[in-house]
């Protein structure tokens, strides 16, 4: 089936699982970025790159996550002898693309607090950590580069938390006191969770409650969050994916439906 052929029904789009939603709402992370490296962990991130990269976003580069730029928009779990290589992507060219600012990234969080600061690194005192996790990895040098965005699959107060416990990815309150070489290119565009879609649109750049996916209310957030988010008087719904994206991502993309497996609805 073509990306431009639809079968999808309206009952089909009624159907809509929370999962897609997420995929959808990680999508609209690279609109507007023109030919940008796009690099997306989780399943909803690497759903959302590759369908923009069929529908809205057909610029964006996507890699094979391990040392070449992919031809098209490969299926998840798609075998590395089946991918068509555009070029080679060594180690080395990544840093290049990090320093010129033309990557937009969706990292995960296994912590984030009110002024976007992220926490990959360590749970508890870093002296003594309740728990080692990943390390700071490349966050402070992605978020003072390019834009960054998070993607949190299990929003909780253990996740949305007051102060991080480490800071691995760098939040606007710490990029401004930093001065101008950490704010010139500082973007957390947006945080994507199980509940909601969330960015920093106000004039202290704390974050805020953009979206809610449908069946979830503002009392289920904020009970689900460990700080005060800044609650616009009217809050959109997510929106709906298209019939051709609901498509892509059943028929084309994730056909043995791993979404459900990371977010359940």
């Amino acid at each position: 089936m073509s990306t431009t052929e639809s079968t999808t029904t309206d009952a089909d789009r009624a159907g809509v699982t929370r999962a897609e939603y997420c995929a959808i709402a990680c999508a609209d992370v690279f609109r507007g970025d023109g030919e940008v490296m796009a690099s997306a962990f989780g399943t909803a991130p690497a759903l959302g790159a590759r369908l923009a990269r069929l529908t809205f976003a057909p610029d964006l580069v996507l890699t094979d996550g391990d040392a070449a730029l992919v031809d098209g928009a490969p299926p998840l779990g798609a075998r590395p002898d089946s991918l068509v290589l555009e070029s080679h992507m060594p180690y080395r060219r990544v840093f290049d693309v990090v320093w010129s600012g033309r990557r937009n990234l969706i990292m995960m969080a296994s912590q984030i607090d009110r002024t976007g600061n992220q926490n990959i690194s360590a749970i508890g005192d870093w002296a003594r950590p309740a728990a080692q996790l990943v390390g700071v990895r490349g966050a402070p040098g992605n978020t003072v580069n390019h834009s960054t965005s998070y993607w949190v699959p299990n929003h909780s107060t253990r996740s949305f938390v007051e102060q991080v416990d480490v800071v691995s990815g760098v939040g606007y309150a710490r990029a401004a006191s930093a001065g101008a070489s950490a704010t010139r290119f500082h973007e957390i565009r947006m945080v994507v969770s199980n509940l909601g879609v969330f960015d920093f649109a106000t004039p202290d750049k704390v974050m805020r409650l953009a979206s809610l996916h449908p069946g979830v209310t503002v009392d289920d957030v904020v009970a689900a969050t460990g700080f005060d988010l800044v609650l616009p008087d009217e809050i959109p719904a997510t929106r709906q994916p298209t019939a051709q994206e609901l498509d892509l991502l059943r028929t084309v993309l994730d056909p043995k439906g791993l979404r459900d497996k990371e977010v359940r609805s």
